[in-house]
C-alpha cells in the first residue's frame, strides 16, 4: 500500500512539472536565463508578491518540496545523484518562489548547474538566491545572473 501511494504521488507530481513547464517564479519573470532583464511593473511585482506571501500558497509550496525530496529518497535511495534537470528546477522554482516573493526569476538546471535570472528588487534577496538554491539536494553550484532593479 506504502508503494502505491508512492507511485501515485509520483505520477501526479510528474504530471504537475510537465505541466508547469518552466521554472518561474512568476509569470512575469522570463522565458530563459538568457532574455534581457526588464524592468517590472510595480502593480504586477504587488500581485505576485501577494500570492506568494499568502499562508496557502508557502505551505503549498513547502509541501511540493518536500514531497520531492521524499520521492527522491524513496526512487533514488536518497542520493543526490541522477536527480532530473526539470525537477531541480522545478524544486528550486519552489523555494526562490516562497522565500523572496517579490522576486522576478526564472531558472535552468543542465546536470544540477542552476542558473538564475531576472530581478529583484533589494541586495539582500539577490544574495540569498545562491544559500536558496543551495539547500536543495543535488543543486551543485548555482550562477546567479539575476538583478537587483526597482519596479517602475
Amino acid at each position: 500500500m506504502k508503494k502505491l501511494t508512492t507511485v501515485l504521488l509520483s505520477g501526479v507530481l510528474m504530471f504537475g512539472a510537465v505541466a508547469c513547464g518552466n521554472a518561474k517564479t512568476s509569470a512575469d519573470a522570463p522565458d530563459s536565463t538568457k532574455e534581457a532583464v526588464e524592468t517590472p511593473k510595480a502593480g504586477e511585482v504587488q500581485e505576485t508578491k501577494q500570492d506568494a506571501t499568502d499562508e496557502t500558497r508557502r505551505k503549498q509550496l513547502n509541501a511540493d518540496i518536500k514531497a520531492r525530496e521524499e520521492r527522491n529518497n524513496t526512487l533514488n535511495s536518497g542520493s543526490a545523484e541522477n536527480r532530473s534537470d526539470d525537477s531541480l528546477e522545478s524544486e528550486v522554482r519552489s523555494k526562490l518562489e516562497a522565500n523572496i516573493p517579490d522576486g522576478v526569476l526564472t531558472v535552468k538546471s543542465e546536470k544540477g548547474v542552476l542558473t538564475v535570472a531576472g530581478t529583484v528588487p533589494k541586495q539582500d534577496q539577490l544574495a540569498k538566491i545562491k544559500t536558496e538554491a543551495m539547500k536543495i539536494k543535488g543543486v551543485k553550484s548555482v550562477n546567479v545572473t539575476a538583478k537587483v532593479v526597482a519596479p517602475k
